[in-house]
């Protein structure tokens, strides 16, 4: 099972500052990398209203090189070795800013190739604006990795049915929803997640909700794997 730590969120938080960070390969993005790509560990740019990080965060990581057409078309590659622990979590992030009561909708659509090797997830990460609570929706998995907590059942929420765990890293509370199907594509209606955890569970107040992200957790990929998105979009009002 993967292990969670308070480092993705401290390293969330220091992005801006931590962008002039070493190179941690030599590996070269793939050619349709027109517009932007970056092997740099926290390498990071915005493109058409979404934030693109590379967010090499775990300790033990390779190399990873992530490149884009737009914010919502991107890819990874990663070379991570056959070892336990989160390395990365390469993601686009759009920015939200409300309470949850002022969302009147939240919805997301994605378009992924995976690989079918390594160990990883393809997830949503969604923040409150304090860092203190992390909302993880698991669209596929392979390999040696699990959530974090322990089980509270199983929900059908937002279009989909999932299998719920929550849990506590040290520095936030986590809950992690895991689709009960594996899926490379589909649409996911957030905001009845958000309104379940809040009024239905209670395990959360009115928090605000600071950004949607949707990204790849990469535990391991050795000798090289791609990652692609081949669209993305996250809609808010």
């Amino acid at each position: 099972m993967a292990t969670r730590t308070l480092g993705k969120a401290v390293k969330a938080l220091l992005a801006p500052a931590l962008a002039l960070g070493a190179t941690v390969g030599l590996a070269s993005a793939p050619a349709q990398a027109a517009v932007w790509n970056t092997c740099d560990q926290w390498g990071n740019t915005t493109l058409n209203g979404y934030i693109l990080y590379n967010n090499i965060w775990g300790s033990g990581a390779g190399s990873q090189c992530v490149w884009a057409n737009s914010g919502t078309n991107w890819g990874v590659w990663a070379n991570h070795p056959d070892t336990g622990g989160i390395k990365s979590y390469p993601n686009s992030k759009k920015i939200i800013n409300k309470p949850i009561s002022s969302i009147s909708s939240l919805t997301s659509s994605y378009n992924v190739t995976v690989p079918s090797a390594g160990a990883y997830n393809t997830s949503y990460d969604i923040w409150d604006t304090d860092y203190d609570h992390e909302i993880m929706l698991w669209v596929n998995h392979n390999g040696a990795v699990g959530p974090l907590g322990t089980s509270q059942g199983t929900v059908t929420l937002g279009g989909h049915t999932w299998n719920v765990y929550k849990g506590d890293n040290g520095a936030n509370q986590v809950y992690s929803f895991l689709r009960t199907s594996d899926s490379t594509s589909g649409t996911v209606n957030i905001l009845p997640i958000l309104k379940w955890i809040k009024d239905t569970k209670g395990w959360i107040g009115n928090e605000t909700i600071g950004d949607v992200q949707f990204g790849y957790e990469i535990t391991s990929s050795n000798g090289g794997l791609d990652f692609r998105t081949d669209n993305l979009t996250v809609s808010s009002s």
